[in-house]
């Protein structure tokens, strides 16, 4: 597929550096040669220096040719002019643009070919809010992420000292729970990934990660680690996009507090906010911190555009007494150096865009694309389509199938109905065949086991 991305920053880098590896003609434009130089001395792709929403430009960068273009520069306007020049001047079939402000957002018709034709909108903001927001329903967990509508859910969570399952086969799961099913999918054990079986022994520190029924989580977290009370205090370090979209999704179940330094912004906040509250100063102040009872925080929340502040404002709350801190990272070299010691839980809003992003560019009838461990691995939903004749899993027991090495089906949903994998499952048709590769590099061959045949057109 041949594909312009256009915007270098962290999420556009990251985005080709995906695509590339799975074979695509990428195309990258922006106007720092420098960080385009960067880019191209160690990926596979070209690349052209320009202004992204400028119709020469793009000509130049192939456009008249190109089956996707993806807007994802650091300017609104920029993505949704380039958007209107893609498919007045050039027809380029799918239009996927970043939209970040909520303005623009909460239009319902301004986007469509009979305005500005966007064919696919992606919000960061909303994105890792939606992220946070399960995080706060299951305490403990480390990621929660939704298949088929919420009807499934995958969720990850650190096995301690004392958890019931520590120490114990994985197969028995089932007899601590008979009338629940669910499936370990991935182990992540001091940094390595593992395929687990039913005589897998969970060990403390270990990063499981199961599927099961939506309804079906609490009782298996329960199995793997001591339950944490619920949520009741949330502190939120900075006051931004993220941060109000948080406060506002959660100030009717949870006391909410923001501390922003910006004395205008709190202004702002105080007049959107129905019931949290905004306090002016530094979120690294430990004075305030202490004065705001930060020992008795749940949760504290770093969201704001420093990374280094985020780091160090939640190593405080947590030195200080916070159960529970989450940091919102942009830099992906600190992601892996900090989760997992005093901040439990590092965000990378790239990693949760382009699993978005992904869902529209990857072949396939593929529905959700998520990143496990920082995108070491990954989750998707896949849809299967034909018939025993024309596809490859369609009609076939899970036993039969022959998946790629590191590749494991976790579930099916058929219609309201969770199945567990189990291999005696046959997969029909429309089913949302739920697969884990832990190494993101098989998709091409998963890919091609749910193409169908041409008998079946």
């Amino acid at each position: 597929m041949k594909i312009l991305i256009l915007g270098a920053g962290q999420v556009g880098g990251a985005l080709a550096e995906n695509l590339a590896s799975e074979n695509n003609d990428i195309t990258l434009i922006d106007i720092n040669a420098d960080r385009l130089r960067e880019l191209q001395d160690r990926l596979d792709i070209s690349t052209v220096q320009g202004r992204c929403s400028h119709p020469h430009i793009m000509r130049k960068a192939g456009a008249e040719d190109a089956d996707m273009l993806i807007a994802v520069t650091n300017s609104d306007e920029t993505n949704m002019v380039a958007c209107q020049i893609a498919y007045s001047l050039f027809r380029i079939p799918t239009k996927i643009s970043r939209i970040r402000a909520t303005s623009y957002l909460t239009r319902a018709n301004l986007f469509g070919n009979d305005a500005i034709p966007i064919d696919v909108l992606i919000s960061p903001e909303q994105l890792v809010t939606k992220y946070i927001l399960q995080l706060l329903e299951f305490p403990g967990a480390l990621q929660v992420l939704d298949f088929a509508d919420g009807k499934a859910q995958l969720v990850g969570v650190k096995a301690y000292y004392g958890g019931p399952m520590v120490g114990q086969q994985l197969s028995q799961i089932r007899l601590h729970m008979p009338k629940v099913d669910t499936r370990v999918a991935a182990i992540f054990r001091r940094n390595r990934s593992i395929i687990p079986t039913g005589d897998t022994i969970v060990e403390a520190d270990d990063e499981v990660f199961f599927i099961a029924a939506s309804d079906h989580i609490m009782p298996v977290m329960s199995e793997l680690r001591r339950m944490d009370k619920p949520y009741k205090r949330v502190v939120i370090a900075g006051g931004g996009n993220i941060a109000q979209r948080l406060a506002e999704s959660t100030e009717s179940r949870y006391q909410v507090k923001i501390i922003e330094q910006n004395q205008d912004r709190c202004l702002q906040l105080s007049e959107n906010l129905d019931r949290s509250i905004v306090i002016h100063g530094h979120a690294s102040d430990k004075e305030l911190l202490l004065s705001e009872n930060i020992e008795n925080t749940d949760i504290f929340c770093a969201l704001t555009s420093d990374d280094e502040a985020n780091i160090m404002s939640s190593m405080l709350a947590k030195r200080l007494g916070a159960r529970k801190v989450i940091s919102l990272i942009t830099n992906p070299a600190y992601v892996d150096l900090v989760q997992g010691g005093e901040i439990d839980v590092a965000l990378s809003p790239q990693t949760i865009t382009i699993g978005s992003l992904l869902t529209h560019v990857r072949k396939g009838d593929m529905t959700n694309v998520h990143s496990l461990r920082r995108g070491a691995a990954e989750a998707i939903e896949i849809v299967a389509h034909g018939d025993s004749r024309t596809s490859k899993v369609v009609g076939k027991h899970l036993s039969e199938i022959d998946l790629p090495e590191g590749v494991t089906i976790g579930a099916i949903v058929r219609d309201d109905t969770v199945i567990i994998a189990h291999k005696h499952v046959v997969i029909e048709t429309d089913d949302h065949v739920i697969l884990f590769l832990l190494n993101k590099k098989q998709i091409r061959q998963v890919e091609k086991l749910f193409q169908v045949g041409f008998a079946f057109f």
